[in-house]
């Protein structure tokens, strides 16, 4: 669930030690998202543009004491964290999960996720991580002993970095029954036309690979099991696709759709808002405001000038909205709550109908409720379909960071040893790889003086944003502009930033020895009993 750019400089990169995530890669794609390619991002404002990520900027201020990870945009982007700031804010129940895949050493652009978990978690959320194990056996191919190996690696540098697991969850997704089988429900839900749309499958795909997919939709929904709340899943944005599968898995296993509505027949998302503006424009066109008529709110709409309403739509939408009212006449346009029976059994069907106050009007299947707004009607849905056997799941959150770039330039890879560094490099091999990193300085002193280094493309400048500054925000502030000013040189800024290193490796490596007796007292296994048999190529 998790894996392993550059902007002009502003006041804010200034104020608020921030960075845009270092050097791009040449030729990196900017709008294909590959769970378990290589891409880079060369431009994440698209994604805001293409995929409908959340600029995370425009939350920051509805979150408690934000960890610095965000307040310097490393965290640039979100789906609906929305719902888990405010359950931070009012001390109600959330969670946090986010997995890794023992391919190789953790290292510290998997940091990024830890420090999430651990902060959600310090926050009051419920955490969970998990070791993903089944996808890096079906679609890694790797052995059982090498996930062994490389999962007690992932959970020593979590415990280390500060997870408690007396308030915590930690586990395999091969061990864990309870995730199986709500993978199995999940895959009545899903089929294979999806996942070819979606992550590119064809027919040389290993079945075991489509069944990790399915088992990493259960992951995300693991943390509702026992009752449904807000949930953030903290990963880098090449793992969206993962994010958008499960948001829709959990609508689709609700026993009842809520949507708004205006008259008996039915709308879609995208006409909705057309029949909404028409409603609240009703003065202007019918004959009895206080009873307006589906025919003549389409004849408005029909010539509407919608940007004056605030309303941006397909025309197709408003055509096709517009049919839909001249068809029901003249039927009132009126407000109301619809509830859809999308999977729910007869007898959870009539405790909805039954639960529903005030007016309502029962369908063979729906019923419209006239006094509930769409927050109390979704509420009430939900504690109807728990009390009657079903999941009601909360549609999942994420939250998107930056990739760092590689020590070398591009892509930080765990395949490549000189792009990153691993929580198990010896201190010395840290402090050396950074001495032999590239950075966004000039050619000469002379020019850096003059004009001052480009931070904002430099991998050792992300070494102090995203780890070395810890949660100074000060000192982050000072090593920009000191750089960007020409007083910092790259040979003084290496070898401070190599010092720091090579201290933060020495002292996670103490806490992960610290860390084996926690870990061999934990109720999960870091050995494997099951056999190597080599997946099929995908």
């Amino acid at each position: 669930m998790t894996r392993d750019h550059n902007t002009e400089t502003d006041e804010s990169v200034r104020e608020d030690p921030r960075t845009d995530g270092g050097a791009s890669a040449e030729g990196a794609d900017a709008t294909s998202l590959d769970p378990w390619g290589s891409s880079t991002i060369s431009d994440y404002r698209k994604l805001f543009e293409e995929f409908g990520i959340e600029e995370f900027d425009a939350v920051l201020p509805e979150v408690p004491d934000p960890h610095y990870l965000m307040r310097r945009g490393v965290i640039f982007g979100h789906r609906d964290y929305r719902p888990v700031a405010e359950a931070m804010r009012d001390g109600d129940d959330f969670a946090v999960l986010s997995g890794f895949m023992p391919t190789g050493d953790p290292h510290i652009g998997h940091k990024l996720v830890f420090d999430e978990i651990i902060w959600h978690q310090e926050q009051g959320g419920d955490a969970y991580g998990l070791i993903a194990d089944l996808e890096a056996h079906s679609a890694r191919g790797m052995s059982w002993a090498e996930i062994d190996e490389h999962a007690r690696d992932y959970l020593l540098s979590l415990l280390a970095l500060g997870f408690d697991p007396e308030e915590g969850e930690l586990y395999r997704q091969s061990d864990n029954r309870e995730l199986q089988d709500l993978a199995f429900e999940l895959g009545s839900k899903a089929n294979y036309s999806e996942f070819e749309a979606i992550y590119g499958f064809d027919g040389s795909t290993n079945v075991s690979h489509v069944q990790s997919v399915v088992t990493q939709m259960a992951d995300i929904l693991y943390p509702q099991l026992e009752e449904p709340k807000p949930t953030v899943i903290p990963v880098g944005p090449d793992q969206d696709p993962h994010v958008r599968l499960a948001r829709d898995l959990a609508d689709r296993m609700r026993f009842f759709k809520v949507t708004e509505a205006y008259a008996s027949f039915e709308l879609r998302d995208a006409e909705r808002p057309l029949v909404a503006a028409a409603y609240d424009a009703r003065e202007e066109f019918a004959e009895d405001p206080e009873t307006p008529r589906c025919e003549e709110a389409g004849e408005w709409l029909s010539a509407a000038d919608l940007d004056a309403h605030g309303v941006v739509a397909a025309e197709s939408a408003r055509e096709s909205a517009v049919e839909k009212l001249a068809n029901a006449g003249m039927e009132p346009l009126r407000p109301r709550v619809r509830f859809l029976d999308a999977n729910a059994t007869d007898e959870a069907f009539d405790a909805l109908i039954e639960a529903v106050e005030g007016e309502k009007r029962r369908y063979d299947e729906h019923v419209d409720a006239f006094d509930l707004s769409f927050d109390e009607a979704d509420e009430l849905a939900r504690e109807v379909e728990i009390e009657h056997g079903g999941y009601g799941f909360r549609a999942p959150s994420s939250l998107y960071h930056r990739f760092m770039t590689g020590l070398t330039g591009g892509k930080m890879s765990s395949s490549i040893p000189a792009s990153h560094i691993s929580l198990l490099d010896d201190p010395e091999e840290g402090y050396d790889k950074v001495k032999s990193a590239t950075t966004g300085g000039r050619e000469t002193a002379e020019k850096q003086r003059e004009l001052g280094g480009e931070a904002d493309k430099c991998p050792v400048y992300e070494l102090y944003a995203y780890l070395l500054s810890g949660d100074d925000d000060a000192f982050a502030t000072e090593v920009y502009e000191e750089c960007v000013g020409g007083e910092r040189l790259c040979g003084g800024c290496k070898e401070q930033a190599a010092e720091l290193m090579e201290e933060f490796l020495e002292d996670h490596q103490e806490k992960r020895e610290e860390m084996e007796e926690v870990l061999a007292d934990l109720d999960i296994s870091t050995e494997s009993a099951r056999r190597d048999v080599a997946p099929g190529d995908d």
